[in-house]
């Protein structure tokens, strides 16, 4: 690949967990377990929206075939060509399974953001300057409803250690480097991933302590796949939704 298809990829991966993952969240609108919850799951899918946005303006620059706006980059690519991690496209299930997701990816978000503050690229630095205000906020909140539910009730507390068990294969594989990967961290253009797994144990083993969750062995086996267009079924569900208006009714416009 040439240099800009290189960095077109790149960035993909990066959007690609913003982008389902809001869209997981944007699910719950209306349907919130409170009207407080509603609203900040709402506000949450829209700060990560709002990041995929400005990493799929990016992307829409570097002239890569067909992809001239955000809305091609979106729309305009089938689920083996999104990047995403697995973790971000599991189904919302109940609330504890939505919060236990979340923050298992606010924990990793929050970190990568950090390092890709120091990215040679102005552009990957900006974005990151600006959204980890943003993610600090979600892990806070993640964190804290994570505590509140795990130290709560019977019911609240089987509910989450239930969902910890359920999503915790997925935790990791943001932090597994592809080679493309590798290649753009060498370049201090992305991030070395490697160096997060540390600070990521320790971040997330805090707050599940705190929330009196079992904490399962750290090395287990991570399912993966995501970063390389291999999906879960969910994916699919969640693309056919999202790009229906515009698969139905092409350059449509308001």
């Amino acid at each position: 690949m040439r240099k800009k298809e290189k960095l077109f990829h790149y960035i993909l991966g990066i959007g690609d967990n913003s982008l389902i993952l809001g869209h997981r969240l944007s699910e719950w609108c209306g349907h919130g377990p409170a009207l407080e919850i509603d609203m900040a799951l709402s506000n949450i899918a829209l700060d990560l929206l709002g990041q995929t946005r400005s990493y799929f303006q990016y992307a829409a620059t570097l002239g890569i075939a067909q992809f001239e706006t955000e809305d091609d980059v979106a729309y305009l690519r089938d689920a083996r060509n999104f990047k995403n991690v697995l973790l971000v496209e599991q189904p919302n299930d109940d609330f504890a399974h939505t919060i236990v997701r979340q923050f298992l990816f606010d924990a990793y978000h929050y970190l990568f953001l950090e390092k890709l503050r120091e990215s040679k690229d102005k552009t990957l630095r900006a974005i990151a300057e600006k959204s980890i205000k943003e993610v600090a906020y979600h892990f806070r909140f993640s964190s804290q409803w994570v505590i509140r539910l795990g130290d709560g009730t019977e019911e609240s507390h089987q509910r989450m250690q239930t969902a910890l068990d359920n999503l915790w294969r997925y935790r990791h594989e943001a932090m597994e480097m592809t080679d493309l990967e590798k290649e753009m961290a060498e370049k201090g253009i992305g991030v070395n991933l490697e160096e997060l797994k540390q600070a990521y144990n320790q971040k997330i083993g805090e707050v599940l302590v705190e929330a009196t969750l079992n904490v399962v062995n750290l090395d287990t086996w991570t399912q993966k796949g995501g970063k390389e267009g291999k999906h879960s079924e969910h994916l699919g569900f969640i693309l056919a939704e999202l790009q229906w208006m515009q698969r139905t009714y092409p350059n449509m416009q308001w």
